[in-house]
């Protein structure tokens, strides 16, 4: 292969990661929100207003303020979109896919630069090839269709954000450690002694950042770690000096979560409470069930095929069962592997960075994959950053096989098969993204693959719904039902159907069933108050209204539909005073402050609001 062609040119290496990059994802910029996102990002009032982030005890009193405080990151660039476009959802896009772009880099870098660290730099005969090696480690990062769901889905810019600080901070460190192997000539002591400094501290820099963007951060120093004691050498006494305020970072997030303003007893107890997880399921069943989602991913990372926003995931409950205790003998030859490689590189020393690869996969994902249940077992957006381990692994592995080819033209035919690989994997990306260019094709595809899932019937039907299909609304509805009958968001929608076809009686009979199931949902009441304000069951309305605001008393929607019905009835001070309340929540419920302006000149209020939707 001619070492001093194309392939030697780091310039153009990211001119092209960028540009598979960016045909990968060409058909994404005006792919709507999704799923939880109107909740997190297009209702948030915490993005809407930048004095939060400046002063965040400021949102105390709201719902997301603990994801503020543990994701302050995060959320804070999506504060920063909405400044710049509100709610257009090309800016949010385009920032997340050019952190990918950013991320697949940082890849290539990191591959560049363990290939120059002592360990490998004078043992290892692929040094020529390392760029070639980088390339195509970028290449399947940045294209592979596994990363579509934390790029795509704007939302998971948590995950590919963290990502990022998360390879800043290791190629910082690399970049820091090389250097003290590589002093500037003489003549530019202090700046030999500055750039170094400044390198160093822009790594734990960005290692704070990585924790307040999102937890799996916290094995970010246990990598560095082990990135030191693979590749680097010197006393331990000054790498563990090193390390140390690299894993002082590791207490930000536990203490985040619990709070550091409370007393030490309540601190220590809280950390029980942290690891406890949540989600309806045990410590134990959770691990059994991951030991089957690991290999799924590893499957996922191989052969990317029948992807899915929403797998209907059973839980497991026992070590014996067969699948369980398969999946958990293939992780343990597969991590076993990392230490026969780490053995076997004292004679070929490129087998300790596909060791590290693997403990790298292993490692990133024990935050989201152990025994601290998380209310979704199984998401492919938990598999980005520990996709660069199994990437690097494989590209690796493949150069090897290189290595021991002799025929010219058969190591050409090896980084052509690579190449084909990457255009392969390009075109997966493209068509699992038109998947999200709308609700509807994006659900569709869910329920195909998950026809037993009832929150994806349920959230199809919402699609179908919000673009005026109510017959396929209301059928997608009645399967959620039929799948899960406690399904309170689903009555609660069913009945959002009927009443707007019409069918109040029917209406009525489904939110009292989701009131059965959940007695505290306040929109619910409201729902309910609604309906029998339109069937001119007054009191009953009045009685769900206020039940609503005792449960909400913010709840401006509430407050005005109980206006409406006191105005309706004659109580004009009292329907007054509810729309003065609405106002005061929401200075821009228009209608309410027309009433206000009319209350003395009519008796007969505009048609009641719809009842809102869950």
């Amino acid at each position: 292969m001619p070492m001093k062609s194309i392939f030697n040119k780091p310039l153009l290496h990211l001119i092209l990661i960028a540009l598979i990059g960016i045909l990968s994802y060409s058909n994404t910029f005006n792919s709507p929100f999704q799923w939880d996102e109107e909740f997190f990002i297009a209702k948030n009032p915490i993005i809407k207003d930048l004095s939060y982030f400046l002063e965040p005890s400021k949102a105390k009193g709201l719902e997301l303020y603990p994801a503020l405080k543990s994701r302050y990151i995060g959320y804070l660039t999506f504060a920063l979109n909405y400044k710049l476009h509100g709610l257009d959802v090309r800016g949010y896009h385009i920032f997340n896919l050019t952190i990918h772009i950013l991320n697949a880099m940082l890849v290539y870098f990191l591959v560049v630069l363990t290939f120059r660290t002592p360990f490998l730099s004078l043992r290892c005969r692929n040094i020529g090839r390392s760029n070639l090696i980088a390339l195509f480690s970028a290449l399947v990062f940045v294209s592979h269709p596994i990363q579509t769901e934390a790029v795509t889905y704007i939302f998971q810019r948590l995950a590919s954000l963290c990502a990022f600080f998360y390879l800043f901070s290791l190629v910082l460190y690399i970049k820091w450690r090389l250097a003290s192997y590589n002093p500037l000539p003489r003549g530019e002591g202090a700046r030999g002694r500055v750039i170094p400094l400044l390198l160093y501290l822009a790594s734990i820099l960005s290692a704070i950042l990585a924790m307040k963007t999102k937890e799996n951060a916290f094995t970010l120093p246990l990598v560095i770690a082990l990135y030191e004691f693979f590749f680097f050498k010197g006393s331990l006494g000054k790498r563990v000096l090193y390390l140390i305020p690299l894993l002082l970072t590791m207490l930000i997030i536990p203490l985040t979560l619990i709070g550091i303003d409370k007393p030490v007893g309540e601190i220590i107890s809280g950390l029980g409470d942290v690891t406890e997880g949540y989600g309806g399921i045990s410590r134990w069943d959770y691990l059994l069930t991951q030991f089957r989602v690991v290999v799924t991913y590893i499957r996922l990372l191989f052969l990317p095929i029948n992807q899915n926003i929403g797998y209907d995931y059973p839980i497991s409950n026992s070590f014996l069962n067969p699948q369980v205790f398969l999946s958990f003998l293939f992780l343990i030859f597969v991590f076993s592997s990392a230490f026969y490689f780490l053995i076997r590189s004292k004679f070929s020393p490129v087998l300790r960075f596909i060791s590290f690869g693997i403990f790298w996969f292993f490692i990133t994902l024990s935050v989201e994959s152990s025994i601290i249940p998380i209310p979704m077992w199984i998401n492919e957006y938990r598999v980005y950053l520990p996709s660069v381990g199994v990437f690097i692994v494989f590209v690796v592995g493949a150069s090897i096989f290189l290595q021991k080819i002799k025929k010219r033209y058969l190591q050409i035919g090896v980084v052509f098969f690579l190449a084909i690989i990457t255009v392969s994997l390009s075109y997966a990306s493209y068509s699992r993204n038109s998947v999200w260019t709308s609700k509807i094709s994006l659900w569709e595809d869910t329920v195909r693959k998950s026809p037993r899932m009832a929150t994806a019937h349920n959230i199809l039907a919402l699609a179908y719904s919000s673009n005026g299909l109510v017959d396929k609304a209301i059928e997608h509805f009645q399967k959620a039902l039929r799948l899960e009958p406690f399904f309170a968001d689903a009555y609660n929608n069913l009945g959002i159907e009927f009443y707007k076809k019409g069918f109040v009686n029917q209406a009525i009979e489904h939110f009292q069933s989701a009131l059965k199931v959940k007695p505290d949902f306040e929109e619910i009441h409201n729902n309910l108050g609604n309906a029998y304000y339109k069937k001119g069951l007054f009191n009953q309305a009045i009685e769900h209204f206020q039940s609503a605001l005792r449960l909400k008393p913010d709840y401006s929607e509430a407050h005005f539909n109980l206006g409406l019905l006191y105005l309706d009835i004659g109580e004009q001070r009292k329907a007054y005073e509810e729309f003065e309340k609405t106002l005061q929540i929401n200075p821009n419920f228009y209608q309410a402050r027309k009433y206000l302006m009319d209350i003395n000149k009519t008796n007969s209020p505009y048609p009641a609001n719809y009842p809102t939707k869950q």
